[in-house]
């Protein structure tokens, strides 16, 4: 006899079939207003939030990421190639870790997410550069932007594939290691915008 609960159970969404999210928690919370957990099996929703204010955040966050490495050279408009890689890397971390990897995306998100930015402001002929503060919704694009940039450059002249080029690279930004392009992007960022106070 099958009761709803069960139903229920086997009615619930699991990206790629295999990760739950809804035991996944936003520690900054600044961010969690924009990282999309809803959960789905296939993270591909056709572009149907484009154009619309803030539509991006109501984008998967591992949507996102498929997208943010399908803009890079080698891999434009190859959504399955990216997927594949984002699917695999994400069953190395899972292996390696013994973690959920979207947590672990998470956590790399968090850490590669800076503060703060230099702007220039000008006063008369001269440019000045001012340190502001970064808008949740800036931060988390820059972070998925050298996230993806960083997981192409490392597998371009490289013979390791790109799926574990893309797992090393959240791992280590998700322990906030300095050797993650990600990670010493931000603490770049942070660092001239310190400078430029």
């Amino acid at each position: 006899m099958i009761t709803m609960a069960d139903e229920l159970v086997a009615q619930k969404a699991l990206i790629f079939g295999k990760y739950d999210t809804s035991d996944v928690i936003v520690h900054d919370g600044g961010l969690a207003k924009y990282i999309d957990l809803t959960p789905t099996n296939v993270p591909h929703s056709g572009g149907k939030h484009a154009n619309r204010w803030f539509g991006k955040s109501k984008l998967s966050i591992v949507e996102r990421l498929i997208n943010n490495i399908m803009r890079t050279e080698k891999y434009t408009g190859k959504k399955m190639k990216a997927y594949k890689a984002v699917s695999e890397a994400f069953d190395i971390v899972a292996a390696k870790t013994k973690k959920n990897p979207i947590q672990v995306l998470v956590e790399c998100l968090e850490n590669a997410a800076p503060r703060e930015e230099v702007t220039r402001l000008q006063f008369g002929g001269i440019s000045v550069p001012k340190a502001v503060d970064v808008a949740p919704q800036r931060r988390l694009d820059i972070a998925l932007r050298n996230l993806s940039v960083g997981v192409v450059s490392a597998s371009q002249k490289n013979k390791k594939p790109i799926y574990e080029c893309l797992a090393d690279e959240l791992m280590l930004a998700a322990k906030g290691d300095i050797t993650s392009y990600s990670v010493a992007k931000k603490e770049e960022m942070e660092r001239v915008a310190q400078s430029a106070r």
